[in-house]
């Protein structure tokens, strides 16, 4: 079941913005990071990730809330995405409404597809549609799913019914 985007909202008030460098010091203390690959018009529901992301112990890199990068997006901009997305451990695509239109997000995942064996596709739902392009459907996803009466972020394989708990030892 995709993960829904009320449910992140509604954790998306409980970020706190990382303080600066956080990708380094997470590094120093053994937890993996993550691209998230995702729509910028999607920053409420992406802060809810974020949060689920830090329980799981999983830094996730926000290209805007990197402060080195140009602030009209150009070359410079793509350089820096593509070195971002080699570095992290994992490559994380946010499915939504916004990310489906995108002119980045399809060569973001594209380049990861040629660069990285580790991508998962994060399918949204907001109550109307369900949103992962077919494409997407060759990657394992992170998904909503039930342990007994806890919702929980789950892995599946790609085309798999049954999913293990998102934890950074599921995800290698």
């Amino acid at each position: 079941m995709a993960i829904s985007q009320s449910l992140l909202i509604n954790k998306s008030a409980s970020f706190q913005e990382p303080l600066h460098g956080s990708m380094q010091k997470s590094a120093s203390k053994g937890m993996k990071s993550a691209f998230l690959c995702h729509s910028h018009k999607d920053e409420a529901i992406v802060k809810g990730l974020i949060v689920l992301f830090q329980e799981a112990e999983i830094d996730i890199y926000i290209d805007w809330k990197d402060h080195t990068m140009p602030d009209v997006p150009n070359v410079e901009t793509a350089k820096k995405i593509q070195q971002k997305i080699k570095t992290c451990d994992f490559f994380f695509f946010l499915a939504s409404l916004n990310s489906k239109v995108s002119r980045w997000c399809p060569w973001e995942i594209g380049y990861a597809d040629s660069n990285k064996r580790n991508i998962y596709i994060i399918s949204t739902s907001d109550g109307r549609d369900t949103y992962g392009n077919e494409y997407l459907q060759l990657y394992p996803r992170i998904d909503q799913g039930l342990i007994e009466t806890r919702e929980v972020l789950a892995i599946f394989e790609a085309g798999a019914k049954k999913g293990q708990l998102l934890s950074v030892d599921a995800l290698s």
